[in-house]
């Protein structure tokens, strides 16, 4: 074999390793996070509160984003069917996570109503409208950090994400990077607008879930470490 012919396969084995063995050195390496910021501590759990179905429905233990629905539920049928398309039909099936409603006593037919605009042909297992007095609902929604107060007919148009402990998540500091270079204040997010689209689809479902969802992935595998910064890719939440 002539030294063109040594030269020219020596330059091609080169060409092909070299990105195999930096691909090597990536794969042992973490992707690591900022976890989701605790805005709030000591969420009152659904303790009075009935199901539908009789089902013990509880948020510790579960990821939950939590909303209220009000004594007329079809009015805000706009926020539950963005929800449902933006949240629910994203992340139905992961460990332990769950979407809860409250709603006051008596509104189970007008629910009927709103699942038949909602449901189409998909299964709403993990979806669940829970039912309870008027100063319950108010005691729940008085526990959470909110941007704004609840409507006189006990809704909102915002959701909440509560986690395992009962704490609340969200950001602490929401501002943009345009914001931060101009050195504007920090403000918080503490809930989400289901009627604003760009809201929930591209803060909370796009990112905030997901950085949720990786931080629970991370602590049942031992790996997780608060200090660590938060990954670009966090495609690996998909693991259900």
């Amino acid at each position: 074999m002539n030294k063109k012919l040594i030269k020219r396969y020596t330059t091609l084995g080169i060409l092909f390793f070299l990105p195999v063995l930096f691909l090597l050195m990536l794969f042992p390496a973490k992707h690591h996070y900022n976890p989701l910021d605790v805005v709030h501590e000591n969420i009152l759990d659904l303790n009075n509160f009935t199901s539908e179905d009789n089902k013990d429905v509880k948020l510790k233990d579960h990821i939950t984003v939590l909303g209220f629905l009000g004594t007329n539920p079809m009015n805000n049928a706009i926020a539950a069917s963005n929800l449902k398309e933006l949240v629910y039909d994203k992340f139905k099936g992961f460990k332990k996570f769950q979407i809860v409603l409250l709603l006051p006593n008596g509104t189970q037919d007008e629910v009927n109503l709103l699942k038949k605009e909602i449901k189409s042909y998909e299964d709403l297992k993990y979806w669940h409208f829970v039912y309870g007095t008027e100063s319950d609902i108010k005691a729940v929604f008085n526990s959470l950090k909110s941007r704004s107060p609840l409507q006189d007919d006990l809704s909102t148009h915002d959701v909440y994400i509560v986690d395992k402990d009962l704490k609340q998540r969200g950001r602490l500091d929401d501002r943009t990077d345009g914001e931060k270079e101009k050195k504007k204040p920090a403000y918080p997010l503490y809930a989400y607008n289901c009627i604003e689209v760009a809201e929930i689809k591209n803060k909370m479902s796009a990112d905030d879930l997901r950085v949720l969802f990786q931080e629970y992935r991370e602590k049942r595998k031992g790996n997780f470490d608060s200090s660590t910064r938060r990954a670009n890719d966090l495609k690996q939440t998909n693991e259900q």
